[in-house]
């Protein structure tokens, strides 16, 4: 087995188109990526995720680690709490954290998910 590596996230451009949001609220966010590797039976997942602007309900459901490379968003917390996101953040979500997910300018960020 070699280790998956991932070089210049940045830079990429040979992503993969992954559609639309599907819990929209506002304008229509394009997300696109390229997976680094998914673990068997699907429950480990990491790779790049691209996302355009808009406004959208979030629910997450498994627990994820997030370094925002580049753009700028803010997550709300159901409970109110914000989260302002800048390049070279980095974030967890636990599993079933639930909110609102504003992005203002186009997010890239590296991601793993358990």
């Amino acid at each position: 087995m070699t280790t998956p590596i991932m070089r210049s996230p940045l830079a990429m451009s040979d992503l993969v188109d992954w559609g639309v949001i599907p819990t929209m609220i506002e304008g229509k966010s394009h997300t696109s990526g390229k997976l680094l590797h998914k673990g068997p039976e699907g429950r480990s997942e990491c790779g790049l995720w691209v996302c355009t602007p808009g406004k959208w309900h979030c629910h997450v459901t498994r627990d994820e680690f997030c370094h925002f490379l580049e753009g700028r968003c803010t997550y709300v917390h159901e409970s109110g709490e914000v989260i302002e996101i800048e390049p070279d953040t980095a974030a967890f979500f636990p599993q079933n954290w639930k909110g609102v997910c504003t992005v203002h300018e186009t997010i890239k960020k590296v991601y793993m998910i358990r």
